[in-house]
C-alpha cells in the first residue's frame, strides 16, 4: 500500500490578502498550497447559509453523479440514487453572494500572486460551481489534471477550492500529487493505472485536510483524485478556475463559451 500522508504546504497567516514568499515557493515546487482560515467568521457563515439552501432547492443546470459513469456513481438517473447531485452549476451568475467572493480583493491578491499576472479572471465555463459529495451515491474520480478539460492558449490557471465545512480522507477530500511527467497519462488524460500500479515510480501522495474556510489553490497541471464520502454528512465545496487575462480561451471550444469575469 502507499502511504499518505496529509496535508502539504500550508499558509501560516490566516485571511492574508496575498501569498507570503513561503507559500509562493510552495506553489511553484509542488503545484499547490493552502490557505488557512482564508474565509472566515460572517463570510463563511453567509457562504454556508447560501451553499445549504442551493443544496436543499438545487437550481438548474445540475450535474449528476449519474451523468458521469464515475466509479461507485449511480447508472443512471433512473436508477436507485440517480438524482444525487455532483454539482450545482453557473453559481457565480446566480449567486451574488458568491459572486462577491470569488472577485474579491483577497482573492484578487491571491491569484494575481500566483499567476504572476496583474490582470486576472475567473473562467464561468469551468467549475464555477458549489462541488458536493453526498453520502451513498458520491463516486470516485481518477487520478487526473484539470488541464484535460479547458482549452486555453498556454496551461496558466489556477482553482481556488474552498471547504465549507471539514475535508478529509474518509468524506471524499482530494489527494493530490506533484506534476508527473506526460507519458504516465492515457489518452483521456486521467493517470495510467499501470503506473500507479508500479509503486516504486509514484510519487507519493497526500491527502490535503482542510476545515471550515480553508481555501486550496492547486495549478491546472497538478495530478489529484477524490474518494466516494464515507460519512454520513455532505462535504460541501465552492470550486473557481482564473487565469491571466492575456491567456485566451481557444475559439470556439467550451472554455470560449461563456465570457471570464476580470477581477478587480
Amino acid at each position: 500500500m502507499i502511504s499518505l500522508p496529509v496535508v502539504g504546504p500550508v499558509c501560516e497567516n490566516p485571511a492574508s490578502q496575498s501569498p507570503s514568499e513561503f507559500d509562493l515557493a510552495a506553489f511553484d515546487r509542488d503545484g499547490y498550497v493552502v490557505a488557512r482560515s482564508l474565509v472566515h467568521d460572517d463570510l463563511l457563515d453567509r457562504l454556508q447559509g447560501v451553499a445549504a439552501r442551493l443544496l436543499e432547492t438545487r437550481p438548474r443546470p445540475v450535474e449528476f453523479e449519474a451523468d458521469l459513469g464515475y466509479p461507485g456513481s449511480p447508472r443512471n438517473r433512473q436508477d436507485r440514487g440517480g438524482s444525487t447531485p455532483r454539482r450545482l452549476l453557473q453559481v457565480i451568475q446566480a449567486v451574488p453572494e458568491i459572486r462577491a467572493w470569488a472577485t474579491s480583493t483577497v482573492m484578487a491578491g491571491w491569484i494575481r500572486a500566483l499567476l504572476g499576472a496583474n490582470k486576472v479572471a475567473v473562467a464561468t465555463a469551468h467549475h464555477n460551481c458549489l462541488m458536493t459529495k453526498l453520502p451513498k451515491f458520491s463516486s470516485r474520480t481518477r487520478w487526473h489534471q484539470d488541464i484535460r478539460y479547458w482549452s486555453f492558449e498556454r496551461t496558466e490557471l489556477v482553482t481556488a477550492w474552498l471547504a465549507l465545512g471539514h475535508e478529509n480522507r474518509r468524506n471524499g477530500g482530494l489527494t493530490v500529487v506533484p506534476a508527473l511527467p506526460p507519458e504516465c497519462f492515457d489518452e483521456m488524460l486521467f493517470l495510467r493505472k499501470d503506473f500507479i500500479d508500479a509503486e516504486s515510480e509514484f510519487r507519493r501522495p497526500k491527502d490535503v485536510d482542510l476545515g471550515p474556510g480553508d481555501v486550496l489553490f492547486f495549478h491546472c497541471r497538478l495530478v489529484h483524485s477524490a474518494r466516494s464520502n464515507g460519512t454520513h454528512e455532505p462535504k460541501l465545496s465552492l470550486v473557481f478556475s482564473y487565469h491571466p487575462m492575456s491567456n485566451l480561451p481557444i475559439p470556439g471550444s467550451r472554455s470560449a463559451s461563456v465570457d471570464s469575469i476580470e477581477l478587480p
